[in-house]
C-alpha cells in the first residue's frame, strides 16, 4: 500500500512538473536524438549531426541548416559553445530558405556567435582592438535584410550593452525575443542588444556553420500571437528545392578524366578552368531529372583584350541552354524552369529565354554544366521536381 501510495504521488509530482513546462509555452525546436524539423539549406550531409544529445557542426562548408517551417513571434532559447579558439557561427532569425545570391548565407537577421580568440587574433594582427565587430552577441542585418540597431551600433550593426559571453569550450546561453518586427537577445541572462524595424519579420530559423566545429543544445520556442505582417515582410516559402552541391566536393556529379582536368570545388564553389572546350567534360548530375527548376549563381571571367566572350552554358533534359545575357565578371542568379516542351530561363527576377524544346529532347536526363571554354564560377547550386 505505501508503495502504491508513493508510486501515485511521483505520478502526481511528474505530472504537475509537465503542466508546469506547457504552462511556460516553450517546444523543443531538437528532440536530442535526430535532425527531424530541420533542413540542410547548403552544406555537405557530413557538416551537421547529432552527439551526445547535442547538434555538433563541422563548420564546413560555409553555410547553414534551417527549420522546416516559418517563425514570426517569438521567444528562441538556446545554448552553444565553440570547440576551437576564434571560433564563428551565428544563429539566423527570420531567414530565407536557400542562399542569398552570391554568398553562403541566408538573408535574414544574424544573431552573432562568436568566440573570443577571434577578436584577440584580430587585435594581434592589426595592433588595436576592433570597432566594427564584438564576441559577446552582435545583433545585423545581412545580404537583402535590413535593421535599425539598438544601442550602441556601427551602421547597422547592434553592439551589447554588456560583454557577457564566455570563451571556448564553456557553454553559453541565447535569449532571442522576436515580436512585430523587434528583436531583443539577452546573453547568460541580461539583454544586450538587438533592434526594431526588421525585414523580414517572419521567417525561418537557422544556425550557421562558417569555419570552426560548433555546438547547440537545449534549443527549444514559444510562439507568440501573430502580428499579420505585410507579404512583403515575410520570407519565401520553401518550395522544395534542394541543394545539389555539398559546398566542398562534387560528390553528386559524375567525374571523368575529362571533367577532373577542368572541374573542381573550393570555398563552397565549382569552378571551370579556362581552356579549350571541350563537351566531353560537361559536369552532370548523378540524378536525372524531368519537369524541374534548377537555382544557380554564376561568375564568368571576362574575356582577354581582342577576345571574344563565349557564352557559359547548362544541359537540360539534353538540350544546350546557352546563357547569352550572362555578364562576365560578376555572379548573376539564374533560374531554369523545365515543363512539358517549354523551358523558361530568368535571370534575376526577369525572364530571358523562352524556349521550346525540340521533339528529340528527352523526357528525363541529368542536368549538366557545360564546358564552354570560359573560366567560370557557381555556387549557390538547387534542385527541384514539378
Amino acid at each position: 500500500m505505501k508503495s502504491f501510495l508513493l508510486t501515485a504521488w511521483m505520478m502526481v509530482l511528474c505530472a504537475a512538473a509537465a503542466v508546469a513546462a506547457d504552462a511556460e509555452g516553450f517546444e523543443p525546436l531538437f528532440n536530442g536524438r535526430d535532425l527531424t524539423g530541420w533542413v540542410n539549406a547548403n552544406c555537405a550531409p557530413e557538416t551537421w549531426s547529432v552527439k551526445d544529445g547535442m547538434i555538433h557542426c563541422t563548420g564546413h562548408p560555409t553555410g547553414a541548416m534551417r527549420t522546416a517551417r516559418q517563425y514570426e513571434n517569438f521567444i528562441l532559447e538556446l545554448e552553444w559553445r565553440h570547440l576551437s579558439r576564434g571560433g564563428n557561427s551565428g544563429v539566423f532569425i527570420w531567414g530565407t530558405p536557400i542562399a542569398a545570391p552570391a554568398v553562403p548565407f541566408l538573408r535574414g537577421i544574424e544573431v552573432q556567435v562568436l568566440d573570443h580568440g577571434y577578436a584577440e587574433q584580430y587585435e594581434k594582427d592589426n595592433g588595436k582592438k576592433s570597432d566594427w565587430f564584438t564576441t559577446h552577441g552582435d545583433v545585423f542585418p545581412i545580404h537583402g535584410a535590413s535593421m535599425k540597431p539598438f544601442g550602441r551600433h556601427n551602421g547597422d550593426r547592434s553592439f551589447p550593452s554588456e560583454d557577457r559571453s564566455k570563451g571556448t569550450p564553456e557553454w553559453n546561453h541565447y535569449r532571442v525575443a522576436c515580436t512585430n518586427g523587434v528583436l531583443r537577445l539577452s546573453v547568460n541572462g541580461k539583454e544586450v542588444s538587438g533592434g526594431e524595424d526588421c525585414n523580414y519579420r517572419k521567417g525561418y530559423l537557422a544556425l550557421e556553420s562558417e569555419g570552426g566545429p560548433v555546438e547547440f543544445r537545449n534549443i527549444r520556442i514559444r510562439e507568440l500571437p501573430t502580428s499579420n505582417p505585410a507579404a512583403n515582410l515575410i520570407a519565401p516559402e520553401d518550395n522544395g528545392l534542394r541543394s545539389i552541391f555539398t559546398g566542398l566536393d562534387l560528390r553528386g556529379w559524375k567525374t571523368n578524366a575529362a571533367t577532373a582536368l577542368r572541374w573542381s570545388a573550393r570555398g563552397e564553389r565549382i569552378s571551370l578552368s579556362a581552356g579549350p572546350a571541350n563537351p566531353e567534360a560537361t559536369l552532370w548530375t548523378e540524378k536525372d531529372y524531368g519537369n524541374s527548376e534548377f537555382v544557380f549563381d554564376l561568375h564568368s571571367a571576362k574575356p582577354a583584350e581582342g577576345k571574344v566572350a563565349m557564352s557559359p552554358a547548362v544541359m537540360v533534359r539534353g538540350v544546350e541552354v546557352k546563357l547569352t545575357d550572362a555578364v562576365a565578371g560578376s555572379y548573376q542568379r539564374y533560374t531554369v524552369v523545365v515543363k512539358g516542351n517549354e523551358l523558361v530561363v530568368r535571370r534575376g527576377e526577369k525572364e530571358s529565354q523562352r524556349i521550346t524544346l525540340p521533339n528529340d529532347a528527352k523526357a528525363y536526363a541529368p542536368f549538366g554544366l557545360r564546358d564552354t571554354g570560359v573560366a567560370t564560377e557557381l555556387m549557390n547550386l538547387y534542385a527541384r521536381d514539378l
